[in-house]
């Protein structure tokens, strides 16, 4: 029984050296890429960009003139309620009040709609960006012979010989000419109708 064990030990010892060769990695050949600057300077991304921004203004400004309007109103509605100097307000001022209240809801929900838009919209483009340039990277380590991209960003120091920040670049422009900026709306899931 000992000599079957030994042997059976023995025999796995030999195999496992072999087996280990067997599956040896090939050495590590890095390229870098900065996707922070690509995502911001390619051709498409740029025009993106500048859409993003204006679309964020103009919620801003929206959201400034809503803020105003409502100001102007509440400040109003406050020196009506300061002048009854405790009385309860007549049906019209309650009328103007419970008005207020409304208008003041319906801005806050159309501003955190425009809030979402935008944040939506700015998920869209990079959701783009990202669909077009993740292919590249596999064409840019076989064209570079490298077997690893690392993100610019996940280093502490580089080569600038190991950067291929430019071919990605390059590659996105020929690749997406253009980034549509609007998110669709999410798409609706319908309800069984009931008997």
């Amino acid at each position: 029984m000992k000599t079957i064990f030994i042997s059976a030990s023995l025999a796995a010892s030999v195999l496992v050296p072999a087996a280990a060769r067997a599956q040896a990695v090939p050495a590590a050949t890095v390229a870098v890429v900065d996707v922070d600057r690509v995502r911001a300077s390619c051709n498409a991304c740029k025009t993106a960009i500048a859409t993003l921004k204006s679309q964020a203004a103009a919620e801003e400004s929206r959201e400034k003139a809503l803020s105003t309007s409502l100001e102007s109103e509440r400040a109003s509605i406050q020196a009506a309620v300061d002048a009854l100097k405790g009385k309860q307000p007549d049906a019209a001022l309650q009328a103007r009040i419970k008005a207020f209240q409304t208008q003041g809801q319906q801005a806050q929900a159309e501003v955190e709609r425009g809030r979402a838009q935008i944040a939506a919209n700015q998920q869209y483009i990079v959701k783009q960006i990202d669909d077009k340039m993740n292919p590249i990277f596999g064409q840019v380590l076989q064209r570079r012979g490298a077997n690893i991209m690392v993100d610019q960003n996940a280093t502490l120091a580089t080569a600038t010989s190991v950067d291929v920040t430019n071919d990605v670049l390059t590659a996105l422009n020929a690749a997406l000419p253009s980034i549509a900026t609007s998110a669709p709306a999410p798409a609706r899931t319908s309800q069984p109708q009931g008997r």
